[in-house]
C-alpha cells in the first residue's frame, strides 16, 4: 500500500455545538481507535484529545479524538486506491487505516471518519480492489467477462497488503465462475464467503447462437 500523510489536531471539545462549528469551518471530526492494549488502572498521563476506553478484564484502550481539514482528505476518500495513513499530531506520527466514513444523507458531505491504528505485528481486515488480467477462454468463445466483486476483504499485516489483488482469468471458460475459495495470495487471508462469485464469463446471445449452430451442425 501507498502511504498517505495526513496532518491532524487534537479535539478536546466534543459537544454538538463545537462539532457543528468544525464542519461549518470545513473540518471533519476523526476518531483514532486501536493501538496497544493497556492494563488498568492506567498510571500514565493522557495527552490532548486522548481518552481511556475500558474493554473488560482489567484492560483498556486509548482512543484519540482528532480533527482534519476536508480538503486534506479529499484525495484519500475520493479515490479507488487504498492507503496506509500516517497521522501527524501531538508531535508524533501514528500509522492507521481508514475503517469507516459517515456521509451526510442528503448533501453527501463527510461527517465523520474512523481510523484504526496499525503496526507491523497485528493483522487487520481491509478491503482491497480487484484487478482482472488475461484473456479468458470463455471470452474468446464469445462470452462476456463480468466482475461481481470490485473489492475483497483480506486479513493481513498492513505492510503485506497490496494496492490491488491481481487475478488471472485466462482459464475461465464460457459460463464459468471464479469463487473466493479458489483464490489464494501470499501472506493474505481472504475473509469473504468462499462461495462468493468474484467474476464470471456470461453467455451472450451471440455465444448461445454459435453453440446452437454448432450443435445443429453436429447432428
Amino acid at each position: 500500500m501507498k502511504t498517505f500523510q495526513l496532518a491532524a489536531e487534537p479535539r478536546t471539545d466534543l459537544g454538538k455545538k463545537a462539532t457543528k462549528a468544525l464542519r461549518k469551518d470545513g473540518k471533519i471530526p476523526v476518531v483514532l481507535n486501536g493501538g496497544e492494549v493497556i492494563d488498568l488502572p492506567f498510571k500514565g498521563e493522557l495527552k490532548a484529545g486522548e481518552k481511556l476506553v475500558e474493554i473488560g478484564n482489567g484492560k483498556g484502550l486509548i482512543t484519540t479524538d482528532l480533527v482534519v481539514s476536508n480538503e486534506a482528505v479529499r484525495k484519500l476518500i475520493y479515490t479507488p486506491e487504498i492507503f496506509a495513513v500516517e497521522l501527524d499530531f501531538n508531535g508524533q506520527k501514528r500509522m492507521a487505516v481508514l475503517k469507516d466514513i459517515q456521509f451526510h444523507p442528503v448533501k453527501d458531505t463527510i461527517l465523520h471518519l474512523d481510523f484504526l491504528e496499525v503496526n507491523d505485528q497485528k493483522p487487520v481486515v481491509i478491503e482491497v480492489p480487484v484487478k482482472l488480467e488475461g484473456h479468458a477462454e470463455g471470452v474468446k468463445a464469445g462470452g462476456k467477462l463480468a466482475l461481481s466483486m470490485k473489492k475483497l476483504k483480506v486479513r493481513a499485516v498492513y505492510t503485506d497488503v497490496p494496492e490491488r489483488l491481481v487475478i488471472n482469468v485466462d482459464n475461465l471458460g464460457l459460463g464459468k465462475t471464479l469463487q473466493v475459495g479458489e483464490l489464494s495470495f501470499d501472506k493474505l487471508e481472504l475473509v469473504n464467503a468462499k462461495n462468493a462469485v468474484v467474476c464470471a464469463v456470461q453467455l451472450t446471445r451471440a455465444a448461445r447462437g454459435a453453440a446452437a449452430a454448432a450443435a445443429a451442425a453436429g447432428k
